[in-house]
């Protein structure tokens, strides 16, 4: 897990997480909002990600949500862009939609102000998998919209990754 957000130690998490998914044979797909692409990027970074990486969804805007990914636009009216349904939502709609057999999401505030009731920091991540089964990480993220982006692609990518090592037997962290 990447400790202390060196580029190094991202780029090794990195590195781990598509070996984890090329090892099963799997694939995976992201939904971002607050994060504008930086998971996708993120991923893509080292050689021979296209062998597990299929695609993303930037969708930044809450109408695209319900557009790009099926979000109910109920769930949307009633709870706003920023709550965990929305990020298990967008999670199984990229899933769906790219034919993955990961769809990792996240939705949340990345400041300067709140959003939908929801105070700055606040992140929702969400990862569909095999049999659409849904885990979630809620988490409250301090600092600058950079660094709330920055951690929010580090906590998604340690999901992805602690999923992916236990369903292949290993433990994470």
């Amino acid at each position: 897990m990447v400790t202390d957000g060196t580029a190094g130690e991202a780029a090794a998490e990195t590195a781990r997480v598509l070996e984890l998914l090329v090892d099963g044979g799997a694939t995976v797909s992201v939904a971002e909002s607050l994060t504008g692409g930086l998971i996708g990027a993120t991923l893509t970074a080292p050689a021979g990600a296209s062998a597990a990486f299929r695609g993303g969804v930037v969708a930044y805007a809450t109408d695209l949500k319900a557009a790009l990914l099926g979000v109910p636009v109920d769930l949307l009216a009633r709870e706003g862009a920023v709550h965990p349904d929305v990020a298990a939502a967008m999670a199984r709609g990229v899933r769906e939609l790219t034919r993955s057999d990961y769809g990792l999401a996240v939705t949340g505030v990345a400041g300067p102000d709140p959003q939908d009731g929801r105070p700055v920091g606040t992140v929702h991540i969400a990862l569909a998998g095999p049999e659409n089964r849904i885990r979630h990480r809620d988490i409250v993220l301090d600092g600058g919209r950079d660094q709330i982006r920055q951690g929010t692609c580090r906590a998604a990518l340690s999901l992805l990754r602690g999923v992916l090592e236990a369903n292949m037997g290993e433990h994470s962290g």
